[in-house]
């Protein structure tokens, strides 16, 4: 892997570590021999990416034991807090190891060490918000969402597959189809795919924080990656729907790695730059087509960024292998995507985005919060809160200070470039759509910018502490090592760097526990439809496959019948849809009547009221 964070060796003059001595007196494994094979480029790697799924999905499968009834407030809270138990159990002695060998030992083993607790920590980070999931599904089949909403708009596609319908409009395929195929192979029953969807969403939420993690284990050392990896994983992973987020924390690494080795491919020969990019066009085409929203934001940006970046005057060979790696790139994620772009073409016209919620109707610039279409009590009126500086809080100003550190420090890091320009493109699209919603009736889903947007920031910002930290460290040692020094002595001793780094990375996962707690608890079951806890209430009051109702549901005479149906595109209603809001209030927020339908919902006294 490549490292833009400074590199910790061992200090000079630091004895080596002798090996444990065997029965017979001699070492079973030399020292010589056990750092030839972990110096094999693909041995450390390989061993981050299996702590770090072991630890999530490990997580995730030990939530299992939990034995709460999820439907009683004191139910959820014990269940939370067992996770929060079992989270310690494993997480304290990685910090203990992690800080033992910071203030122990060569330096060296402690880079080994942080390197496999950060993979660890990232791992876990998740794996509580699956097991909260897991703890909040207990006892019922069905994901959250039951049937209804976009969960069981995913269901209706996943028959659709199973039935051999193929693509349902311009949706990405490739997570309903895997839900088939998991439906069909475990399942085979009614209500399978719905089953099936419990399953992934338990599985990729456990996941997103290792993906995001190793993603940018591309770009960044270990607490670098960790610093960006758990606090935006926590932040925008929604359980419902985890492809859509988990897609989009993968995707801004993979859009740097990719323009750094477009810089890069004129270094190298050029059936090595075609490899890498036909293994990028790859991955990149398997990321659209399991959630393709995140390229419109990123794509006005990003490709202008790319040829700035393209090395035009470097050469006529330079310029070829450049233009070899970009062009094998686009053509595989041209080839994996093919289905997708097709659909859009032909499509796309049709499928307008009408629906309003909370998120549509309050100050479009406002871009470091987000509620969903269940927003409870909060309106336009009262959310967000107001800050204290221009309606800015002290966290968003803290937050741009920080980006401002990234841009003015750090301009030509690739990651810095790109987090850049895809916030620069989102930005104007996102105004581009709102300013058109008046006129096209069409959302247009533009609300969704806000969490690339906020991604973006949070990347600048921790790029910018990085780069403040490179050049302190390197102003350090120019003005103030002793001109008697002796060669190799640093101002700031690299063990002091150690030891602050292992202090950081205890706070990175106290932060992480706390905030996978914040993020699940969100979802424990509530029989409120404007609360997110609705979708594990109705997962838990739909029947088993069996016809019987879940364990723990509260009416056993209530719960909704399986009902299977293919996927099939909903009417255009030619309006704003105005979610959340009353029937009676529609003409004042969407400009346009409720439909009868909505209309029928209001209660006599509300319309009484009303008129008065």
């Amino acid at each position: 892997m490549t490292h833009l964070a400074p590199e910790e060796v061992g200090e000079a003059g630091a004895p080596a570590p002798r090996p444990a001595p065997t029965a017979e007196g001699t070492s079973r494994l030399s020292p010589s021999r056990s750092r030839a094979w972990l110096s094999r480029r693909w041995v450390l790697p390989l061993a981050e990416v299996v702590v770090s799924l072991v630890a999530a999905l490990g997580f995730a499968l030990l939530s299992t034991h939990i034995s709460v009834n999820p439907l009683v407030r004191i139910g959820q809270v014990s269940g939370l807090a067992k996770l929060q138990q079992y989270v310690a159990v494993l997480g304290l002695p990685l910090l203990a190891v992690l800080l033992y060998t910071a203030y122990r030992g060569g330096l060296a083993r402690h880079q080994l060490v942080k390197r496999l607790v950060c993979a660890a920590l990232a791992g876990l980070a998740t794996g509580v918000v699956a097991g909260g999931v897991v703890v909040a599904l207990r006892g019922t089949p069905w994901g959250l969402g039951g049937q209804e909403g976009d969960p069981g708009a995913l269901i209706d596609m996943a028959n659709s597959f199973l039935h051999g319908e193929g693509m349902s409009g311009i949706y990405p395929p490739l997570f309903p189809g895997l839900m088939a195929v998991w439906a069909k192979i475990r399942y085979d029953v009614p209500g399978g795919t719905g089953f099936a969807l419990k399953d992934f969403q338990i599985f990729f939420t456990a996941i997103a924080g290792p993906l995001t993690y190793l993603a940018w284990r591309l770009l960044l050392r270990p607490f670098w990656a960790l610093l960006i990896a758990v606090p935006s994983a926590v932040l925008f992973i929604d359980p419902i729907r985890p492809y859509s987020h988990g897609s989009m924390l993968v995707l801004l690494p993979l859009l740097g790695y990719c323009l750094r080795e477009m810089r890069r491919s004129g270094e190298r020969p050029l059936r090595r730059s075609l490899l890498r990019g036909a293994l990028l066009g790859l991955v990149f085409g398997v990321v659209f087509l399991w959630y393709s929203g995140w390229y419109v934001w990123a794509a006005p940006g990003v490709g202008l960024l790319a040829l700035f970046l393209f090395p035009w005057r470097a050469g006529a060979t330079v310029v070829k292998r450049a233009a070899a790696f970009v062009g094998i790139t686009l053509l595989t994620a041209g080839v994996v995507g093919a289905p997708l772009v097709y659909q859009m073409a032909r499509l796309g016209s049709q499928h307008p985005d009408r629906y309003g919620f909370l998120a549509v109707y309050v100050d479009p610039t406002y871009v470091l919060g987000w509620v969903s279409d269940r927003s409870g009590q909060l309106e336009y009126q009262t959310w967000p809160v107001a800050g204290e500086m221009a309606g800015q809080s002290g966290f968003a100003l803290l937050l741009l200070f920080a980006v401002g550190l990234g841009v003015g420090l750090a301009l030509r890091n690739i990651m810095v470039l790109t987090a850049a320009a895809t916030l620069a493109g989102a930005w104007l699209a996102r105004f581009w759509f709102a300013s058109h919603m008046a006129s096209a009736k069409a959302v247009q889903l533009y609300p969704r910018t806000t969490w690339i947007i906020m991604y973006c920031l949070m990347i600048l910002a921790v790029l910018g502490m990085m780069a403040v930290i490179q050049r302190g460290s390197g102003w350090a040692e120019r003005t103030l090592r002793p001109s008697g020094a002796a060669p190799g002595a640093r101002v700031v001793p690299r063990r002091v760097v150690a030891q602050l780094a292992a202090g950081m990375v205890c706070a990175i996962a106290l932060f992480a526990t706390m905030g996978a707690s914040w993020s699940v608890n969100r979802y424990m079951p509530q029989s409120d439809a404007m609360s997110m806890g609705i979708d594990a209430y109705r997962a838990q009051n739909t029947k088993k496959a069996d016809g019987t109702c879940p364990r723990y549901a509260p009416d056993k005479k209530k719960c909704a019948d399986i009902v299977t149906n293919d996927w099939r595109q909903r009417p255009d209603p030619g309006g704003l849809w105005c979610g959340g809001v009353n029937p009676l209030n529609w003409p004042a927020i969407c400009g346009r009547k409720a439909p009868p339908e909505e209309l029928a919902t209001v209660q006599p006294k509300e319309k009484e009221e009303a008129k008065k």
